[in-house]
């Protein structure tokens, strides 16, 4: 008795473990599952409520103006365009989404992470010096310059960040295995959380002066 427990046991926690590691948004059980708003006495999940798939129609599928340049005009010179699940409804469940990103000279896309995908970069115009870095202990830095038509993959849940480190624009476009994958920027999460985190926090995590944390907290705030 003891030994088909024990077996169960060995079994549930392969089960548990190939899970999670093969974890990644649900496959769809039918050809179509567009979104739409849910109910209002319904349950949100995590995830979208279908239209009837009789109703599905070409617009489901489709959003313009990829080809137009995002605004670079902040901070970090550079622009990202999303086309996730809440601008192609018809996204829902396929598990796909893309975007655009414009940079300007020595613009960059800041140091972040996509929390529910990998993401494959292609250049389209100019050059970028890319990377990720890899989890504790190592914080390996993995990195390339990238021209056009170069590809480079980040890893789900790593940091990472593009450069361009041209005197031109440069253009490049992604794709990522998530209707919404999500986005964490490294220094806004962490000096601009709402509300803030306490800088006592900060000024031990970072090893830096608490004059510096206020700054920054300011600039991100």
């Amino acid at each position: 008795m003891k030994k088909g427990v024990s077996f169960l046991v060995t079994v549930a926690l392969i089960a548990l473990v190939s899970s999670l590691a093969s974890a990644s948004d649900p496959g769809p059980l039918q050809d179509t599952c567009v979104a739409i708003d849910e109910p209002n006495d319904a349950v949100f999940v995590n995830g979208k409520f279908c239209k009837d798939p009789k109703l599905t129609m070409a617009e489901d599928f489709f959003s313009p103006g990829l080809d137009k340049p995002g605004n670079t005009s902040n901070q970090v010179g550079s622009n990202v365009t999303t086309v996730n699940v809440d601008k192609i409804k018809g996204l829902n469940t396929l598990g796909i989404s893309i975007v655009r990103i414009d940079y300007e000279p020595y613009g960059e896309n800041p140091p972040h992470t996509h929390p529910r995908a990998t993401e494959i970069l292609t250049v389209l115009e100019g050059t970028l010096y890319v990377g990720f870095v890899t989890s504790n202990p190592e914080n390996r830095l993995i990195s390339k310059v990238l021209n056009k038509g170069d590809v480079f993959v980040f890893p789900i849940g790593l940091i990472h960040f593009q450069f361009n480190v041209g005197h031109t624009n440069a253009v490049a476009i992604a794709g990522l295995n998530s209707q919404n994958p999500g986005v964490i920027t490294i220094a806004k999460a962490v000096f601009g959380s709402n509300p803030p985190i306490n800088p006592d926090v900060l000024t031990r995590a970072f090893q830096l002066d608490k004059n510096v944390v206020d700054y920054l907290q300011s600039r991100f705030s």
